[in-house]
């Protein structure tokens, strides 16, 4: 689980798009130090350096000040931003962390089986998700408990409720360092899916 502390901002003179080194606390903000992060621990960071942002994990080294860079999304492709020298970095609490969770959603018109949700697999360790399936008048609600060990991935579909009668089934698997959630539907008439998620920290 990543550390959340309160006003904990601090400027970089860092360049480019690997770890950071942490300069002085911004005016009105304290250093993470002083808003309790201890070496080694995972905060969850954004950064914004002009018009570019990201939000990512990274690790508290002490010696030195520095943040490591892992990132989950960005203004750059969900890449690591290029840092110009005048960046601010602060700790602050994501929509996973607080349990708001954007929607995916997806649409199939095929009986193959079809990636309809990923999630990283650095970033998170397990994950539980209702997928609400629409077709036509008929509708269908599945709630799935997914976990993976960076090389497989496992998931059980302990509740499954329909109008009519089931309209997909659902498997994971790892493909390019994220979590796929597969449906295979019933029909190759148009499908639609709303999936939430509740993401663990890996």
């Amino acid at each position: 689980m990543v550390v959340l502390v309160n006003r904990a901002k601090m400027s970089t003179s860092t360049t480019g798009t690997g770890t950071i080194t942490l300069g002085s606390a911004v005016d009105g903000y304290q250093t993470f130090a002083d808003a309790g992060v201890s070496d080694g621990d995972v905060v969850r960071y954004v950064i914004e350096d002009g018009d570019n942002w990201e939000i990512g994990t990274g690790t508290y080294t002490a010696t030195g000040t520095t943040l490591s860079r892992t990132v989950i999304e960005s203004n750059n492709s969900d890449s690591a931003i290029t840092l110009t020298g005048s960046a601010e970095v602060f700790i602050s609490a994501t929509a996973a962390d607080i349990g708001i969770i954007p929607a995916t959603t997806a649409t199939t018109a095929t009986t193959s089986e079809t990636a309809i949700a990923t999630y990283s697999t650095t970033s998170y360790s397990s994950a539980k998700l209702i997928v609400s399936v629409t077709r036509g008048s008929d509708r269908q609600v599945s709630e799935l408990l997914v976990v993976h060990d960076g090389t497989t991935a496992s998931a059980t579909e302990y509740a499954q409720v329909y109008t009519n009668a089931s309209l997909a089934t659902f498997n994971v698997d790892i493909d390019s360092g994220n979590v796929r959630i597969l449906a295979t539907p019933s029909s190759a008439t148009s499908t639609s899916y709303t999936i939430k998620e509740i993401l663990v920290d890996a």
